[in-house]
């Protein structure tokens, strides 16, 4: 079996792998630790140094990150995933299999702030469906918490508010 650190990043690599969209940090540690394969900072020492090492590709946003494999990551893994015992394949397969409805919710939603050279709010909120962009739109506001609210409404709102815009621009 491989050394505890290698493992973890063939187990991340392995979870990227399987699963049909990016995982965010949450999922990821949900896995590690609710499993007790290893701690927080651990977890995020092999996502820190696989990111380096361009094996994984992170989408930071104000409130998670998401990670998906990168064609480098993919490689290596298929040259060690041999190092996997079939025990953890399997909680990797259960876990993806589990959280699939989650997990591609959480990629074809997507919300972000930042401030504009104006000292405004920029909101970022995008709908993906198979990673491509099928909505994309930018607001301005004012305030910060407004910012805040409509990235976490987006998210929870994305379906209604795109079936209502096309509903609109279709009439």
């Amino acid at each position: 079996m491989a050394e505890p650190v290698t493992l973890y990043k063939l187990m991340v690599l392995s979870m990227l792998d399987q699963s049909e969209a990016p995982l965010t940090n949450t999922l990821l540690s949900d896995f590690f630790l609710g499993k007790e394969y290893t701690t927080y900072f651990t977890l995020q020492e092999a996502l820190h140094e696989l990111n380096e090492a361009q094996f994984i590709q992170q989408e930071s946003s104000h409130n998670n990150v998401q990670y998906s494999i990168t064609p480098a990551g993919q490689e290596s893994l298929h040259f060690f995933e041999n190092k996997i015992n079939s025990e953890i394949q399997a909680d990797i397969r259960q876990y993806i299999a589990e959280n699939q409805i989650p997990i591609a919710a959480s990629a074809a939603a997507v919300a972000d702030y930042y401030i504009t050279p104006e000292k405004k709010y920029a909101v970022h909120c995008q709908f993906r469906e198979k990673g491509i962009p099928q909505l994309d739109l930018t607001l301005n506001v004012r305030t910060r918490e407004q910012a805040e609210a409509i990235c976490e409404n987006w998210k929870k709102q994305t379906d209604d508010i795109y079936m209502l815009l096309i509903d609109h621009l279709l009439k």
